[in-house]
């Protein structure tokens, strides 16, 4: 088998023993594919109707495409089969647009697992206070355990920033900006507006219904994946750590802006 595999393959496919035939498809796809013969193999799988081989093959060009390149079953694929070459470098390019769009995609929903984050942050420090801000009616302890809202430190700095900002219009402070786009985002997700702590909320469900179509459609998309992504929370083992409270400010406050743009 190990010295006649590729011969009793075409033999099996042209006197159609199928029973062979996988004995010898079992037998390259285990212990006989290397970079080096790889791309006769394929050429070969593809004329005697192995498609699973065929996969096979192609998986390892694709993962192995540089050095693959190099060998010499590829420089004569490349003479005697031009169609093939071309079709192997179109599917490098669609596993490439495919790898980026993985990325891209656990990237956003880092974004969204972040703004949920601030929106729990939010609502933990406007309804019980949290370190040295809360509720005028909270009487915060000297001595408090360890928040486990993550984003907590930086929605407080935000808050403290924006009492005390004289520039507090849309527009006139970025920080500010950022955290009134929180508190819009947070009245959309919020299901009681009448007895809740958060500022603005019932100001901005008021506002909604001025808001034109366009910007309600995106308003509405970001809600929904940011509430679908309270179900992705619970496998998460570890929080992210940012580098400074600076940075965290800016990541929480500037994703809603980002995300609407």
């Amino acid at each position: 088998m190990k010295r006649y595999v590729l011969h009793l393959l075409v033999l099996s496919h042209v006197f159609s023993v199928p029973s062979l035939k996988r004995v010898c498809i079992n037998q390259l796809e285990t212990s006989f594919l290397s970079p080096e013969n790889v791309v006769d193999i394929l050429q070969l799988a593809r004329l005697c109707d192995a498609p699973r081989l065929s996969l096979i093959c192609t998986r390892m060009i694709i993962g192995d495409f540089k050095s693959i390149t190099q060998t010499e079953g590829w420089r004569v694929m490349r003479q005697a089969n031009p169609c093939l070459e071309q079709e192997l470098l179109e599917s490098l390019v669609e596993e490439d647009t495919k790898r980026q769009e993985r990325a891209r995609r656990l990237e956003e929903n880092k974004v969204y697992l972040q703004l949920h984050e601030a929106m729990e942050a939010l609502i933990h420090i406007c309804r019980d206070g949290c370190r040295t801000i809360g509720p005028r009616d909270q009487t915060l302890k000297s001595s408090q355990a360890v928040c486990r809202f993550p984003a907590c430190k930086g929605i407080e700095l935000l808050l403290r920033h924006f009492s005390a900002c004289k520039m507090r219009v849309p527009g006139g402070c970025a920080n500010c900006k950022r955290i009134w786009q929180l508190l819009e985002l947070h009245s959309r997700m919020c299901s009681a507006p009448e007895t809740c702590h958060v500022p603005l909320c019932r100001h901005f469900k008021d506002k909604m219904q001025h808001l034109s179509r366009k910007e309600e459609a995106k308003w509405n998309l970001l809600v929904s994946k940011v509430l679908e992504s309270k179900a992705t929370t619970s496998t998460i083992s570890e929080r992210r750590n940012f580098s400074s409270l600076k940075t965290q400010c800016y990541v929480l406050g500037s994703q809603v802006t980002s995300i609407m743009h």
